[in-house]
C-alpha cells in the first residue's frame, strides 16, 4: 500500500513537472508575438499612446519580456536531476544565461512596474516582484560561485518561482476579469497575486530539499559508523 501510495505521488509530480515546462515554454515563447503584429493588444490595450511612443519605455519594455521570456523558457531544465547530473558543463553555460537574462529582467521590469496599470498598488506589486527575482537570482549566483550547492539549489528554485509569475499571471488574470468585470481591479490583485503564492509553494520545495538533503547526510554518516563495528 506505502509503496503504491509513493509511486502515485512520484507520477503526480512528474505530471505537474510536465505542465509546468509545458506552460513555462508556451508563455516564454509569447513575447516574440510583439514583435511581429501591432502591439495594440493585451495588456498594452491599456497604455497611453505616449507611453507606447516613449523610445527608453519601449527599450525596458522589449528586454523584460524577452529576456524574461528567455529566463523562463530554459530555467525548467535546470531541475531536471538527471539530465544536469550527465550535463554539468552545458547546465552551467544555460546556468549562466539565466542568471543574466533573469537579472537584466528583473531591473527592467521594475522600471515598467512604474508605469503599471492601475496606480501605485500595482506598482508596488511588481516592482517587490522585481526585487524578490533579482536578489534570489543573485543570492543563487553568489552562493555556486562559493560552492555552497545546496544554498544554489534553494535559492534557485525562490528565484525560477518568481520568473514562474509570467505564467501565472496569464492563468489568474482572465479569471479575475471574468469574476469581477473589472480589468483594473482584477490587475491590482494580480500584481501580488501572481508571484506570492509561487514564493509560498517554493518555501515548501526548499523545506522538502532541505528533509532529503539531511535525510542522505543522516545516512552517510549511519553507514560510516557500521563500518567501524
Amino acid at each position: 500500500m506505502l509503496v503504491a501510495i509513493i509511486q502515485i505521488t512520484i507520477m503526480i509530480k512528474k505530471v505537474l513537472y510536465i505542465i509546468a515546462a509545458v506552460m513555462a515554454t508556451l508563455v516564454g515563447l509569447y513575447p516574440f508575438i510583439y514583435f511581429f503584429i501591432d502591439r495594440k493588444f493585451g495588456l498594452l490595450q491599456s497604455k497611453s499612446d505616449a507611453l507606447l511612443n516613449n523610445v527608453f519605455w519601449n527599450i525596458e519594455f522589449y528586454m523584460h519580456i524577452t529576456l524574461g521570456g528567455l529566463a523562463l523558457l530554459i530555467g525548467w531544465t535546470q531541475f531536471i536531476v538527471k539530465w544536469r547530473t550527465n550535463q554539468l558543463k552545458l547546465h552551467r553555460q544555460i546556468g549562466k544565461v539565466y542568471v543574466t537574462a533573469s537579472l537584466l529582467s528583473a531591473v527592467a521590469g521594475m522600471y515598467i512596474a512604474l508605469y503599471a496599470t492601475g496606480g501605485i498598488i500595482a506598482s508596488l506589486g511588481f516592482i517587490c516582484l522585481g526585487i524578490t527575482w533579482f536578489y534570489t537570482t543573485l543570492t543563487a549566483y553568489i552562493e555556486i560561485k562559493n560552492r555552497r550547492i545546496v544554498e544554489h539549489e534553494k535559492m534557485m528554485i525562490f528565484s525560477y518561482a518568481a520568473c514562474f509569475s509570467a505564467v501565472t499571471l496569464r492563468v489568474y488574470l482572465p479569471l479575475l476579469i471574468i469574476l469581477f468585470h473589472d480589468f483594473v481591479i482584477a490587475y491590482l490583485i494580480v500584481s501580488w497575486l501572481c508571484w506570492i503564492p509561487n514564493i509560498i509553494v517554493a518555501y515548501f520545495l526548499v523545506k522538502q530539499l532541505q528533509i532529503r538533503k539531511d535525510r542522505i547526510a543522516t545516512n552517510k554518516i549511519i553507514a560510516a559508523i557500521s563500518t567501524l563495528h
